[in-house]
């Protein structure tokens, strides 16, 4: 028996140590993943609790067919996905505080308003597209390892990173100079 399934089979007992060695190996990555794909650190937090609260619950469907680390990361970004849509759904309601004229003489930087625009654009993308740049382009993960976790191809994944960087380059044409110089 590997040491996963070893680890696996002792949180299922009650093993607290177990539970705790879980935690520690696995926090780190989810709350960056889960914060990659909301930009904010709240909310990144709230998402990193949840995962592991589904984590620990479901942990018996794990059945090792891949790495736990990659279980993991399906379980992060589904929980992940509900708590924005969940977010998304109460900030509807709400004015765009963006839209409010600037009150003052502070005027963002330049370095400050790509930052700005590159992380609205993302946030633009829809979910599927998002979670893949997030994964490939921020997070490293290959197309296989996408697909693994989201349960697509790694075809349909390099497509829709495609897709999802078209969106983004028009979203961003206004920055063109200062993205290339």
């Amino acid at each position: 028996m590997n040491e996963q399934r070893q680890l696996v089979t002792r949180v299922l007992e009650g093993d607290q140590a177990a539970q705790r060695q879980f935690y520690d190996e696995h926090v780190d990555r989810v709350y960056r993943l889960s914060y990659r794909m909301t930009g904010d650190d709240d909310m990144a937090r709230e998402g990193t609790q949840e995962t592991f609260i589904r984590a620990f619950n479901k942990l018996h469907t794990f059945r090792g067919d891949s790495a736990l680390s990659t279980w993991m990361h399906s379980v992060t970004v589904s929980v992940t996905l509900t708590l924005i849509s969940k977010v998304k759904r109460l900030h509807s309601r709400e004015a765009d505080l963006e839209r409010a004229e600037i009150v003052g003489s502070q005027v963002a930087s330049g370095d400050h308003l790509l930052t700005r625009a590159i992380h609205r654009a993302i946030d633009a993308l829809s979910s599927a597209y998002r979670v893949v740049v997030v994964m490939h382009d921020i997070e490293g993960y290959t197309h296989e390892e996408i697909g693994r976790v989201l349960g697509i191809t790694a075809g349909t994944s390099k497509v829709r990173l495609s897709r999802a960087r078209k969106e983004l380059r028009a979203a961003l044409a206004d920055f063109a100079g200062e993205l290339t110089t």
